[in-house]
């Protein structure tokens, strides 16, 4: 599956037990939504919460903003139960959790086709194991996968990592995955910033994110969507010189050459496919907010 040209710069997690979060997640300025009935949901909250974001995406509005519904494991009491009864609601996708191995999303796969409901949704892999990362070249291509959302705080705990600003201990991890998703071009989104409020930081981390490869950023607040989405998004300069690079390359065509020199950089065929997919996820981003 080839990744899409819509964006994924900020995927926010929304409880899906709490109605308030519920309704304002429908007038954010987000590119995703993960329904979450895993981790922000407490056991005695969990069938609650499950009717509740039923009901709420089968009436509620969400726009141009992608539903992605986190279920509870298999491994669980909840996990069928949640499926079920989201499949009349018809998200985009379903995320599950702790994913080991392709088979996980095998199964996950055969459990949506005997749903009607879940026909079209693709499979969003939670990535925060070790085994999950070593796998997941497998996982990637497995049916179904659109795209992998890291796990960094789980995976940080597995590994027995420090904190860093600079998340070295995470770093084989985290671009293992991004290699995986992109040989099978899916969508690769980054793990979570737990400091909501130290802006400076959320930036630094998407930056460095956005540097690696990734499409975007998991968010817990509202507060830290209007930084990833700035940050995962092409600056003005870049766009501006994706364009004259394509001007150029052309022009170079024109008379006889393959190659063209911008800025006194060599501009070749790589350069112009690059410069063209930026200035496709410009346009799919004003499209998205328009």
């Amino acid at each position: 599956m080839s990744s899409p040209q819509r964006p994924y710069r900020s995927v926010l997690y929304i409880p899906a037990s709490n109605e308030r979060a519920l309704a304002k997640a429908a007038t954010l300025p987000v590119d995703a939504i993960i329904f979450d009935l895993e981790d922000a949901v407490s056991p005695d909250a969990k069938e609650a919460g499950r009717s509740l974001l039923a009901e709420t995406l089968a009436q509620a509005d969400y726009g141009g903003r992608y539903r992605i519904v986190r279920i509870n494991g298999f491994d669980t009491e909840w996990g069928q139960d949640d499926l079920s009864a989201i499949a009349g609601a018809s998200p985009d996708a379903i995320l599950l959790p702790k994913v080991g191995k392709a088979e996980d999303i095998t199964g996950l796969d055969q459990r949506m086709t005997a749903l009607p409901g879940l026909s079209g949704a693709t499979i969003w892999a939670m990535m925060e194991t070790p085994g999950g990362v070593l796998n997941a070249a497998g996982i990637a291509r497995a049916p179904r996968m659109e795209g992998f959302v890291m796990g960094t705080n789980d995976l940080a705990k597995e590994l027995g990592t420090r904190f860093r600003a600079d998340r070295l201990g995470l770093m084989q991890s985290l671009q293992t995955c991004l290699l995986a998703a992109r040989d099978a071009g899916i969508v690769c989104v980054d793990g979570v910033f737990n400091a909501f409020r130290d802006e400076e930081g959320l930036r630094d981390e998407c930056i460095q994110g956005r540097d690696l490869g990734f499409d975007g950023k998991t968010l817990i607040h509202p507060a830290q969507v209007a930084i990833a989405n700035a940050e995962f998004a092409p600056t003005e300069e870049e766009i501006t010189l994706a364009h004259r690079q394509i001007e150029a390359h052309e022009a170079a065509l024109a008379e006889g050459s393959g190659v063209a020199v911008v800025d006194g950089r060599i501009v070749e065929n790589l350069h112009v496919e690059t410069a063209r997919a930026t200035i496709a996820r410009a346009e799919a981003i004003q499209k998205l907010e328009d």
